[in-house]
């Protein structure tokens, strides 16, 4: 049986489309994924990301242990600033990407995808063994509240105190929003500005109709349909897509995120450092097409009539009225202008290797 979200009654009330994802009972659509799709864009959306894995690590080696157990220097991060890293396997697989934030000096908030949650809450706890750091999965009592979009620094500021001025990109701060204790952030996967907002999950329904009647008509629940889209045009890596645990960080084009100039050691560290100065088979690139047909996740790159890639990910993109896809193709053949067509249901459709990301916003 699927785990229903703190907030289900309220998605149930809204008239939501469910779909089950990683486990969880989640809102796929509430009317037209395009429309939500649109609003984020043009105005603001409003979701519910419980389903995410909420873990906590604190302790004087908290940091030490992170930055033993994960690839970033995690160590290094102020307090009230969040960064993008990586767990990885002893062979430098990708186990699942992730966003940790430092709450305090000790105290630090790992947020896992949903279908990882319980491997990296067992991983982070064994890789801790030998650090003075406790390792607790708070999942199920976190629930997550997305507001992303132009209008959203404008919602957030009719219910919290908060000063958004000072609270950059990948920074957090503990607020109240109706006169209860939340962590918010601002960070998110749309490519729009945006805030996560986290709070105890019996208090979910009194923080999500809050923030609906701040926001009034300028804001609509979005589901997870419309997420994959904003994220897609935003050139944002989903786990089980672009990044599994037989690629490396180097593989998707993210060996940025792999300090090895830390003083900890770190699992997976030796085989990075190979992975590192080998070129590898096939690199991620961005693909647009023409028409109206999308590639799709699993769908043949060709060059002519040679398979040569698959796409990740892919669709209509909403914003840019083309097909859009992510796809591995050989690093030969990822330079932007490059001439390939992706193999729609047997037929050849042309695309062209672009950068990414495909949309960016307006500053």
């Amino acid at each position: 049986m699927s785990q229903l979200s703190p907030l289900h009654g309220v998605h149930t009330a809204l008239g939501a489309s469910f779909t089950d994802f990683a486990g969880w009972s989640m809102p796929l659509r509430y009317g037209s994924e395009l429309a939500e799709h649109k609003a984020v864009r043009e105005a603001a959306g409003i979701f519910d990301l419980s389903h995410m894995g909420e873990i906590e690590v604190t302790g004087p080696e908290a940091g030490r242990s992170l930055d033993y157990a994960l690839v970033g220097n995690l160590s290094a991060v102020k307090v009230g600033r969040a960064r993008y890293t990586m767990l990885c396997d002893a062979d430098g697989g990708v186990l699942d990407d992730l966003v940790v934030y430092r709450l305090a000096e000790d105290h630090f908030m790992v947020v896992a995808n949903a279908s990882n949650s319980a491997v990296v809450a067992a991983e982070l706890r064994n890789r801790a063994e030998g650090f003075t750091a406790e390792v607790a999965d708070r999942s199920l009592d976190c629930a997550l509240i997305a507001v992303q979009g132009p209008l959203a620094a404008g919602i957030i500021g009719k219910v919290s105190a908060a000063d958004l001025d000072a609270l950059p990109y990948y920074g957090s701060t503990p607020t109240r929003i109706a006169d209860l204790d939340v962590l918010l952030a601002r960070t998110g996967y749309t490519g729009e500005d945006g805030f996560e907002v986290y709070s105890e999950s019996p208090h979910a329904p009194t923080v999500w109709e809050a923030l609906a009647a701040a926001g009034g008509d300028s804001l609509i629940p979005a589901g997870l349909a419309c997420r994959d889209t904003l994220r897609l045009e935003a050139g944002m890596p989903l786990y089980g897509n672009e990044l599994n645990v037989d690629m490396s960080p180097f593989d998707a084009g993210l060996g940025r995120v792999v300090k090895f100039d830390k003083a900890e050691d770190f699992v997976g560290r030796a085989a990075l450092e190979q992975r590192s100065k080998v070129e590898a088979s096939s690199t991620l690139v961005g693909l647009v097409g023409e028409g109206r047909r999308a590639p799709r996740h699993g769908y043949p790159v060709l060059d002519g009539d040679t398979p040569v890639g698959t796409v990740t990910s892919g669709a209509l993109s909403p914003t840019l009225g083309h097909p859009i896809a992510l796809a591995y193709v050989p690093p030969t053949l990822s330079q932007p202008g490059t001439k390939l067509a992706v193999d729609v249901r047997g037929k050849p459709f042309p695309a062209e290797v672009v950068k990414v990301p495909f949309y960016k916003r307006a500053k």
